[in-house]
């Protein structure tokens, strides 16, 4: 699976103009699932992402996790994380999971975060969403489980 965090002081996803996820302060988590991916994937990158040292501690050092803040996670489905631009101008998504696949790893992710007790929102799987968000830092990372 790959995801990129954005550290957030807010952030909202919208369908058709109808806001149907949204949070305060902690994690943007756009997510894709790669061919070969499976729940435990999931599992491993819910925990890691638990665990991350992103927020500041009163000294103002990138020192706390996600868990030790009580942050939220928004969790939006981006197919385009699997995009190939070596060839072309035009991006190849062959990389990406089928969308039955991507769709249950994703309802899984989203569901393992909440077993570890972070508040989550989602967006739509498949649909056409407006993400909107504060970055704060800003702080962005790229996850990738296919990396050491």
């Amino acid at each position: 699976m790959r995801a990129v965090l954005q550290r957030v002081s807010e952030a909202s996803v919208s369908v058709e103009g109808e806001v149907i996820g949204a949070i305060g302060p902690g994690l943007l988590i756009l997510v894709c699932a790669m061919p070969g991916d499976d729940t435990g994937v999931a599992d491993k990158l819910a925990a890691k992402i638990v665990k991350l040292r992103l927020f500041k501690d009163d000294a103002g050092k990138m020192n706390l996790s996600l868990g030790q803040t009580g942050g939220a996670a928004l969790v939006v489905s981006q197919f385009t994380l699997a995009a190939d631009t070596s060839r072309g101008n035009r991006p190849g998504f062959s990389g990406a999971a089928t969308p039955e696949l991507a769709q249950s790893l994703y309802t899984h992710f989203a569901e393992a975060l909440r077993a570890l007790d972070v508040p989550v929102q989602t967006g739509r799987f498949g649909a056409d969403m407006a993400v909107a968000l504060v970055n704060d830092g800003p702080v962005t990372l790229w996850l990738d489980t296919d990396q050491p």
